[in-house]
């Protein structure tokens, strides 16, 4: 963890972390740390894996000069539920005084690097400005997501009225930590046709649930089944900068895989799920049996129905080499995107450099307008007509012409023919599960797979997680809900695992979302279907400000631009159980015209 004061005892524990290689450059974290024996009930025998059987690390402990040391602020700088970034000599280090204890840990989130300080600190953690990742402040532990790694936590001292703190000098430079993990030390793992846990799907709920696994001792076998031709990449990405390679998208590199023994079959499909006998049947005929199964399947992008679909350049964004295609298309030539939400209009802003025009095709009067309502949809186009993009709303295609098979011209229903050389498709995704209608497990009248609190299904031992499932959403009374966002399926993929651990953990995240579009970005948090009214503080035109989506006489979501950290301090509100009330936002907008907030710290309303 980076603490170095006294002389380390003997270590039990050898830890070697891999870490992903983007963004980290070639440093090697050092860690520490002790291990007690778990126990895992698999397949009816309880095993016992101890901490000799995990990753044999070259130096546990940092030496003496790998540490720096130094005063950095008079116990009285910093008031209870403060935070500040004080300077180490070799980076940087977040400070937290809470309840008179100081703590000191990483200072950048390690999701995408945003400033911790000026994040939110409650209930013993801090949660990111940027996306809502929460860490402990006592541990640096990742609590809620996106991400998938956790802060370092450095060694703090008071000596006559000074904080000192002490850190490696590698880990302040790291700035993220991956946890301890066991290694698989099953001898079948790699060429038997069993497995102790099956993921089917390798999105952010597949790769979390693996990992949770590994880091709660579990060291039998993981399989992980991805259509995919790629190890598990950050998906989001791949709508907002659509030249990124597969490379600099992946999640995790190929020896981490392989260090923790977390089996990844690329390019396979499952097509069917035999239950009772605990098997799955991939297309190419192999079978392969199961003692935990994790369905994580994620959507299909709806494609378009009208005449001249099966024309060349039309494309939903689904891989990273339909994103790379699409931009290499596009480039000075004519665009058009289909389906003003997320995905469509992140592709429109980021065509816009490249192509020569883009154009959106849109079904209602305004984008976003069923998830962030007129007002705020409207301001947002206005700024994509000031970057050169054309709308088409209340309309959809009627037809796609070609020329010599490639896309030439999009037809519309209100009969106008824009010129097209590229089309991308985003008029949403259905849930993935057609290979389970033959099973027992249940499905909705949607196609979603329906799962309880702990993410598990009408089946024991099969548990599902991510954009395919609804499940209840605790904050709004259990409502059952499908949330396609990547945090969600973070979460819901660690949940899975906890409980096929039998930890009978639940899911009670708030959902949180964020979209990025000519370098700026809004962030959401909540769950806002069915607002009536909607309580705008700040500026529409400059595109600063916040608005808060209501129900009745509560809050239910909340959205804001250039606003940090707003969105997280609802989020955290509402993590906490509080709800907030429609009158205290409207006071809020009423008397204070200096974005003031510290009435959502609120002491109960």
């Amino acid at each position: 963890m980076g603490g170095c004061f006294s002389k380390p005892k003997p270590v039990e524990l050898k830890i070697e972390v891999v870490l992903p290689e983007k963004e980290r450059g070639k440093e090697e974290l050092l860690a520490g740390g002790k291990g007690s024996p778990r126990t895992y009930q698999g397949n009816g025998t309880a095993r016992h894996f101890h901490a000799d059987e995990r990753l044999p690390a070259p130096h546990p402990y940092p030496s003496a000069q790998d540490c720096v040391e130094a005063a950095v602020c008079h116990v009285k700088d910093l008031e209870n539920g403060q935070m500040r970034e004080v300077e180490l000599g070799w980076g940087k280090v977040l400070l937290v005084k809470d309840n008179g204890e100081f703590h000191a840990l990483g200072h950048k989130c390690p999701h995408y690097g945003a400033p911790l300080v000026k994040g939110v600190l409650s209930r013993g953690r801090v949660r990111c400005p940027w996306h809502g990742a929460c860490f402990n402040i006592s541990t640096g532990d990742l609590e809620d997501f996106p991400g998938l790694d956790s802060l370092h936590k450095f060694q703090v001292k008071i000596e006559k009225e000074k904080v000192y703190v002490r850190a490696s000098k590698q880990a302040l430079q790291l700035q993220r930590r991956t946890k301890v993990m066991a290694k698989c030390i099953s001898p079948s793992a790699g060429h038997s046709s069993s497995t102790n846990v099956l993921i089917v799907g390798a999105g952010a709920a597949g790769l979390v649930c693996a990992e949770t696994l590994r880091q709660e001792g579990f060291s039998d076998r993981i399989v992980l089944c991805t259509l995919d031709r790629h190890l598990p990449y950050d998906r989001p990405k791949l709508s907002k900068s659509l030249d990124a390679q597969p490379e600099q998208l992946a999640l995790r590199p190929k020896e981490f895989f392989r260090a923790y023994g977390i089996e990844v079959l690329t390019e396979a499909q499952v097509v069917t799920v035999d239950v009772r006998n605990k098997k799955v049947v991939f297309k190419d005929g192999f079978k392969l049996e199961y003692s935990k199964l994790l369905l994580a399947p994620g959507s299909s992008p709806k494609t378009l129905s009208c005449k001249g679909k099966e024309v060349e350049n039309v494309f939903t964004i689904r891989t990273p080499e339909d994103a790379n295609r699409v931009v290499r298309l596009a480039r000075g030539r004519n665009a058009v995107v289909v389906g003003a939400g997320f995905l469509g209009m992140e592709v429109a802003a980021y065509l816009t450099e490249k192509a020569h025009s883009v154009s959106v095709v849109e079904l209602e009067e305004t984008p976003f307008r069923r998830f962030l309502g007129e007002r705020v949809g409207r301001a947002l186009m206005k700024m994509f007509e000031n970057n050169r993009v054309k709308f088409y709303m209340q309309t959809e295609v009627s037809e796609l012409r070609a020329q010599e098979g490639k896309l030439k011209e999009v037809v519309l229903k209100s009969s106008k023919v824009v010129r097209a050389d590229v089309c991308v498709v985003g008029i949403g995704a259905v849930p993935a599960t057609g290979f389970l209608r033959q099973s027992s497990i249940n499905l909705d009248s949607r196609g979603f797979i329906p799962v309880n609190k702990m993410m598990q299904t009408n089946v024991p031992g099969v548990f599902a997680a991510g954009d395919a499932v609804t499940f209840p959403l605790a904050w709004r009374n259990n409502r059952k809900v499908n949330i396609p966002h990547w945090q969600m399926a973070h979460a819901q993929g660690r949940v899975a695992a906890q409980n096929m651990l039998a930890q009978e953990a639940e899911i009670s995240t708030v959902p949180y979302l964020w979209t990025a579009m000519f370098g700026k970005s809004l962030r959401y948090a909540g769950y806002g279907e069915g607002f009536d009214d909607v309580i705008i503080q700040g500026d529409l035109e400059e595109l600063k400000f916040v608005a808060f989506y209501t129900k009745g006489d509560e809050v239910i979501a909340v959205a804001s631009m250039n606003y940090d950290p707003i969105v997280s301090k609802v989020a955290e509100v509402l993590a906490s159980g509080r709800a907030i009330r429609k009158r205290e936002v409207e006071l809020f907008v009423l008397h204070s015209k200096t974005g003031d907030m510290s009435w959502l710290t609120g002491k109960g309303s």
